[in-house]
C-alpha cells in the first residue's frame, strides 16, 4: 500500500477530498510553512499533488471566519466563508464546518455543526436547514445532484434523506446511541451510503463502527477507538480513522490488514487523524486535524 499524501496544517482541517488521477513522480519541494510540523523537503508535490476540497473547522486564527477552500495547483482557486459564530436566539454557539463534497455541477454540500448548506460557485446559498436546537449535523453526503444523506446528532439520533429541490424528508431512520441523554457533540461524524445501499456510521461516541442495512438493522460492526470517518472501499474492506493517530483498514472479518499511524512516519508530528480516502491508483490520503 502506497501512501501517496499527509496533509499538514497549523490550523484545524476537517473535511477533505482529492482527485482520483495517477500520482505523477514529480521532484520534492521544500516546506514553507511558518510552523511547520514537517519535514523540511516533502515528497511529492506537497498541495500541488492534488486538487481538493477541505473545511477550516474550528480556526480560531484572529478569531477569523470558518471557510471552504478550493485549491487547484497548489494555490487556493476559491473560498467561502461561514462566521466563527451563531446565534440561537440570544444564546451563541461555535460553528463548525465538516463533511463537505464538491458535486459534478461545482456546487459545494457542507455541514457546519448548526445545519447544513449548498453553495453555487459564485457563492450563492440555494439550500439549507437549520439544525434544531440541542441537536448538531456533522455528516452530510450527497446523493445524486438534488439528495442529501444528513446525520442529526441528537436525543434521538436521526439518519435523513433530503430531496433538495422539494424540501421533502425521502427517509428517516433512528441511529442507536448509548447514551442519549448526554451531549451529542461526538455521538457521529461520518455517516455514508455505500455502494450497496446501506449505511456505514462513525459512532465517535460509543467507540465503534456500524454498518446498517436499509431499514437500519445493524449487519457489521467494529471496535475502533472515537472513529471519525469510515469508508467502505471497492474491495469490501473498511478504512477507518481511530484516535488519535492510526488509519485501518479492516475486512469483512474484523481483520486489521493494512495499518498507518504515528510510527510510520516519526518525521511528521499528528495530532488526530479525522479522514482518511482511498484514491482510484491505490494510494490513501490522510487528514491531520491540529
Amino acid at each position: 500500500m502506497k501512501l501517496a499524501s499527509i496533509l499538514l496544517a497549523a490550523t484545524a482541517l476537517d473535511g477533505f477530498c482529492a482527485d482520483t488521477n495517477s500520482v505523477a513522480t514529480i521532484a520534492p519541494v521544500t516546506a514553507t510553512n511558518t510552523v511547520s510540523y514537517a519535514p523540511a523537503v516533502l515528497p511529492g508535490n506537497g498541495l500541488a499533488q492534488h486538487p481538493f476540497v477541505l473545511t477550516g473547522e474550528w480556526d480560531h486564527r484572529g478569531n477569523r471566519d470558518q471557510t471552504i477552500f478550493v485549491v487547484r495547483d497548489g494555490k487556493i482557486a476559491w473560498t467561502y466563508s461561514i462566521p466563527i459564530n451563531y446565534k440561537y436566539g440570544t444564546n451563541s454557539t461555535l460553528q463548525e464546518l465538516g463533511d463537505a463534497t464538491m458535486l459534478s455541477n461545482g456546487n459545494i454540500v457542507f455541514c457546519r455543526k448548526v445545519g447544513a448548506s449548498e453553495v453555487t460557485p459564485d457563492k450563492k446559498i440555494i439550500w439549507y436547514i437549520d439544525a434544531p436546537e440541542g441537536t448538531e449535523i456533522h455528516s452530510i453526503q450527497p446523493i445524486g445532484l438534488d439528495r442529501v444523506l444528513v446525520t442529526q446528532n441528537g436525543n434521538p439520533a436521526k439518519l435523513m434523506l433530503i430531496n433538495t429541490r422539494t424540501g421533502t424528508k425521502e427517509k428517516e431512520l433512528t441511529l442507536p446511541v448509548a447514551h442519549p441523554e448526554k451531549s451529542p457533540h461526538m455521538q457521529f461524524r461520518r455517516v455514508h451510503q455505500t455502494a450497496a445501499g446501506t449505511y456505514l456510521a462513525a459512532h465517535a461516541m460509543d467507540n465503534k463502527v456500524v454498518e446498517y442495512d436499509a431499514d437500519g438493522k445493524e449487519i457489521w460492526s467494529f471496535v475502533a477507538k472515537v472513529p471519525w470517518s469510515a469508508a467502505r472501499l471497492k474491495n469490501g474492506n473498511t478504512l477507518i480513522t481511530e484516535a488519535p493517530t492510526t488509519v485501518l483498514e479492516v475486512n469483512k472479518q474484523g481483520e486489521i490488514v493494512w495499518e498507518f499511524s504515528q510510527k510510520d512516519a516519526p518525521d511528521y508530528k499528528f495530532f488526530v487523524f479525522q479522514e482518511a480516502s482511498r484514491l482510484a491508483n491505490g494510494d490513501t490520503v490522510i487528514c491531520n486535524w491540529c
